[in-house]
């Protein structure tokens, strides 16, 4: 099943990114549309962390059946999930997310545009889901790959190169002129999670910064084959170790639960999914992020996200390669992505 598509665009003569593609129709903007955007979209603080009051059990547990969609397998919502701490931001928000870095436009919406017209499109589209689904309120996110699959070695062979953490502060500054959460994403290649998550603690110990992994390029389960000639895996023993890693960070910053973000799009992705631990200090986000027409789409959710449940779920869309590059006039419609069972609770672009 074919639902992404690599590309190796140049960012140097001699460095190489690789990741599936996306792009969109830019819009004109200006500085005061963005501001005014901006302001019109502020957002409880809740969403950033910063609201510490009980636990509304009834309230999560109220919108945990909502998100499941009346959904009659059993699975929705998971019932071994336990309570998240004080502050969670799920379910009692969605998340609308940007995807990408912020020096190459194709790959994704984050870096697409100038800043201006990125914030401009990203709050629009955080209002069109508050008003396709009044029940829970959407917020913005700014999604960014910071360490990068490649398309040659380097120079430790790990076949992935890890850029400049200022891009990640100029990140998180544009998040907070509109309140939005920051989520750094990593694509280990021929590392290992163990070597490449802790270089980003002074950030994950922060209240509004959450973590993105994706197993299509991690490598090593697939015998060391470079990345994008097959799709990678990651098992849930390594999932598990990030897991304990991110609770330890929480417990020791007295910090909100931290959103655990993983992408998949086919079953060998992530191995054992079932035996992944839950923790009321993380809250774990499976996002389907493959491409393609709306049914293979589905068909990709329905057997790698509903049946194999794990807590929460996300559902990526393209401007590109769900359109373009899959033969469609538009992607799948807002009232589309919130009809399937569960819910997804996290909406990225790329």
């Amino acid at each position: 099943m074919r639902v992404r598509q690599l590309w190796f665009p140049a960012l140097t003569a001699s460095v190489f990114f690789l990741t599936s593609c996306g792009s969109g129709s830019a819009n004109s903007a200006v500085k005061e549309d963005s501001t005014k955007n901006a302001k019109s979209n502020q957002v409880q603080s809740a969403a950033v962390g910063n609201d510490r009051k009980p636990l509304d059990t009834a309230e999560y547990q109220r919108l945990m059946t909502y998100l499941a969609n009346g959904d009659s397998s059993g699975r929705w919502p998971v019932k071994s999930a336990p309570l998240p701490l004080a502050g969670a931001i799920l379910p009692f928000h969605r998340i609308v997310a940007y995807y990408g870095n912020l020096q190459s436009k194709k790959m994704g919406a984050l870096g697409k545009w100038s800043k201006d017209t990125m914030i401009r499109n990203l709050l629009s589209e955080v209002k069109k889901w508050s008003d396709a689904d009044s029940t829970i309120k959407s917020i913005p996110a700014l999604h960014y790959i910071a360490v990068t699959a490649q398309g040659a070695p380097g120079k430790d062979n790990k076949w992935r190169m890890r850029l400049s953490q200022r891009w990640i502060d100029t990140t998180i500054a544009w998040a907070k002129e509109i309140n939005a959460l920051v989520f750094i994403d990593v694509q280990i290649g021929l590392s290992d999670l163990k070597s490449e998550i802790p270089l980003f603690e002074k950030y994950l110990s922060m209240p509004n910064v959450h973590l993105g992994i994706d197993p299509e390029f991690a490598m090593n389960g697939k015998g060391g084959k470079r990345p994008g000639t097959v799709i990678g895996t990651l098992d849930a023993s390594e999932i598990n170790w990030v897991g304990d890693y991110l609770t330890d960070l929480v417990k020791k910053n007295n910090l909100p639960p931290k959103i655990f973000m993983i992408h998949r799009f086919t079953q060998g992705m992530v191995t054992n999914a079932k035996d992944i631990k839950l923790h009321p200090e993380l809250q774990v986000v499976m996002d389907m992020d493959g491409w393609g027409p709306p049914d293979l789409k589905k068909g990709s959710y329905r057997y790698w996200i509903n049946e194999q449940p794990v807590q929460f779920t996300g559902f990526k869309l393209f401007y590109v390669n769900d359109t373009e590059k899959s033969g469609q006039k538009e992607m799948m419609s807002r009232e589309q992505v919130l009809s399937l069972k569960p819910k997804p609770i996290y909406i990225q672009y790329q």
